[in-house]
């Protein structure tokens, strides 16, 4: 990322992130979360996939969410990707057949990841719990 796009997801959203309560779990559940589950099929796809699991790596706090990538195929007009928050649909991008600008993409969608996870701990702080994304 652009240093100023750091800079601004280092001072600005992490210590909102700070504040947020981790989900309590049972004595006996196992909790795996913070993973990119990667369902791509495609070049394109899978260079997305790959951005943006090296931007989700270097975020802070991702423990209790698990981002999955789909990918659907059109043989004569492309692929439309579609990425998932715990189930929401958050980002959905289309990528043609030609050279398309994968990392500007990976990019916008791990700006609108981290506004998600943010509207979910301020979500998970005032009480409030909204399960639509409309926003996105």
């Amino acid at each position: 990322m652009k240093p100023l796009k750091q800079h601004l997801l280092i001072c600005v959203l992490c210590p909102f992130l700070l504040l947020a309560s981790p989900i309590t779990l049972a004595d006996n559940d196992i909790e795996i979360s913070g993973l990119v589950i990667d369902r791509t099929l495609t070049r394109f796809g899978k260079d997305f996939g790959f951005y943006y699991s090296s931007y989700w790596r270097e975020l802070p706090f991702t423990q209790g969410f698990n981002v999955t990538l789909y990918e659907t195929v059109f043989p004569q007009a492309g692929t439309v990707l579609t990425l998932e928050v715990n189930g929401t649909r958050i980002y959905t991008t289309h990528f043609g057949r030609r050279a398309n600008p994968i990392k500007e993409s990976a990019e916008q969608a791990i700006l609108l990841t981290i506004d998600y996870l943010a509207q979910v701990r301020a979500n998970a702080l005032t009480g409030e719990f909204s399960e639509t994304s409309d926003d996105f």
